[in-house]
């Protein structure tokens, strides 16, 4: 696992008005930066994800080399080592926490990569889920810096669907006793995160997934097994639920049709993308159906829209499944072979 490293923010001002005095986005690198600075990629995380989570899809022989290029994985403020409920004290620490959106979190990453390593061009941003919407957002906020833009199981506007979803989610981690309004203080309210994983066991993976028993591939004995150790483990793996309600408004939120200047025009703001592009939506994904990113694609200049075949759902971009990977490393791998939107 990367050494986690911090860019201090000072006081950051978030699209909604409130200011976070402090602030400090954390990050990690993979690679070295070149003397013309033009290897830089970012790889932002995704819903509860830290930066050791993305490492699946970097590494020597793969499209995200580090001998090649500079990966820089930048964790989203709320996360729980970036600016989040769970480490901020003072009067916006815990369910105080205040709103931040795709634009806030691509604003503090823009900052480290121009203000810390100088760079003023990206050959490529790509992410998973909400790091597929942060990239999205990456190409509209700043449309003369990013080359190629590859979002995979993810999308630029959150669905009406996608939303109702995640009232679920809400509705689990708040309902717990324990929870307290999410002034829960060191007692972890333990059966709210359980529902949570529950709630999210049912969309992570697709109904295919289930009637095949691919979980058993992962090692698992049982689907109670599967419940159990997968999905209860990963929510009670450190993750805490006023940071998961952190990102969980910031992703409810998405839509980068609400970039200053595009005035909610989602179709407008995709329009405005200059990068070349690779769309990888999940061929039976519950959240990010590929209907909704063939759309968003029928709107940009220069993209394409690959579908990642199987029926691993919104997981086969979680590096989880070799087949997928593969997908996504050869798209990847194609994709920084081609010119750049800016060339």
């Amino acid at each position: 696992m990367t050494e986690t490293q911090y860019h201090d923010l000072g006081d950051f001002t978030l699209q909604h008005g409130a200011t976070l005095r402090g602030a400090r986005l954390a990050y990690a690198t993979y690679g070295t930066l070149n003397a013309e600075k033009s290897n830089a990629v970012v790889y932002p995380t995704w819903y509860s994800g830290r930066h050791w989570d993305n490492e699946w899809l970097i590494g020597a022989g793969m499209a995200l080399d580090p001998d090649k290029y500079f990966v820089i994985v930048p964790n989203m403020l709320g996360n729980g080592l970036s600016s989040s409920p769970s480490n901020t004290t003072g009067g916006y620490g815990g369910p105080r926490f205040p709103h931040v959106t795709f634009h806030d979190q691509v604003r503090a990453q823009h900052d480290l990569v121009t203000r810390h390593f100088g760079i003023e061009r990206l050959a490529l941003v790509t992410g998973w889920s909400m790091g597929a919407g942060q990239t999205y957002q990456w190409a509209v906020s700043h449309p003369e810096m990013v080359e190629r833009i590859a979002p995979f199981c993810g999308s630029s506007v959150t669905s009406t669907h996608n939303k109702v979803f995640l009232e679920g989610v809400k509705a689990a981690l708040t309902a717990d006793s324990a929870f307290d309004g999410g002034w829960y203080g060191d007692t972890v309210p333990v059966v709210g995160l359980r529902a949570c994983a529950r709630v999210y066991a049912g969309w992570g993976f697709s109904q295919a997934f289930y009637w095949e028993k691919e979980y058993q591939k992962l090692g698992y004995t049982s689907l109670e097994d599967f419940l159990v150790d997968f999905w209860e483990g990963f929510f009670l793996d450190g993750r805490d639920p006023n940071n998961l309600l952190s990102m969980l408004w910031t992703w409810q939120n998405g839509d980068v049709g609400k970039t200053p200047g595009f005035a909610g025009d989602t179709v407008a703001a995709l329009g405005s993308i200059r990068a070349t592009a690779i769309v990888l939506p999940a061929e039976k994904d519950l959240y990010f159906p590929p209907e909704d990113e063939a759309w968003a694609v029928s709107h940009m200049a220069n993209a394409e829209l690959r579908v990642i075949p199987g029926i691993w759902g919104h997981f086969a971009g979680h590096g989880s499944n070799d087949p997928d990977t593969e997908f996504i490393d050869t798209a990847l791998r194609e994709l920084l072979a081609r010119p750049g939107g800016l060339d």
